[in-house]
């Protein structure tokens, strides 16, 4: 379950009519806190993206499967989102949710490293086109508080 204050962050970039990735951002940034503080840890950045954005999607952030991604992935994100949707869930068993725990312990913590994050942002970069890119960091100038 994320924390209220990520909650409350994602429902103020809705407000402020940011896109579903910013309100996503908030979870991911909660998960990248949790390894750092040694809450778990994750094997790779991208387990850490991963679970931030399962989370968003749980918590109600329209957030599509990216393009590339594979069908598991697509299906997944398609369950989480319907968790969102779904009143009174089911809660999830203290058997599995235990042993998720003590899997995520077992993991490194250097996947929320500074060095971690950058080499995954450039290598997410690199996939994208100058165009994309620039295109992107137009619109995140036009939405960046004055």
């Amino acid at each position: 379950m994320p924390e209220k204050e990520t909650l409350e962050r994602a429902r103020q970039d809705k407000r402020e009519g940011k896109a579903a990735s910013t309100q996503a951002g908030e979870f991911v940034r909660e998960e990248i806190e949790h390894i750092r503080e040694g809450k778990h840890g994750a094997r790779s950045t991208k387990q850490a993206i991963a679970i931030g954005l399962s989370k968003a999607r749980r918590a109600g952030v329209k957030l599509p499967p990216s393009k590339g991604s594979s069908k598991e992935t697509k299906e997944q994100a398609q369950r989480d989102l319907r968790k969102s949707t779904k009143g009174g869930t089911k809660k999830t068993s203290a058997k599995r949710s235990r042993a998720t725990r003590a899997a995520l312990k077992r993991e490194g913590r250097s996947a929320a490293s500074k060095t971690a994050l950058s080499r995954q942002a450039r290598a997410a970069a690199k996939k994208r086109s100058a165009a994309d890119r620039s295109r992107a960091a137009k619109k995140a100038a036009k939405t960046r508080k004055k």
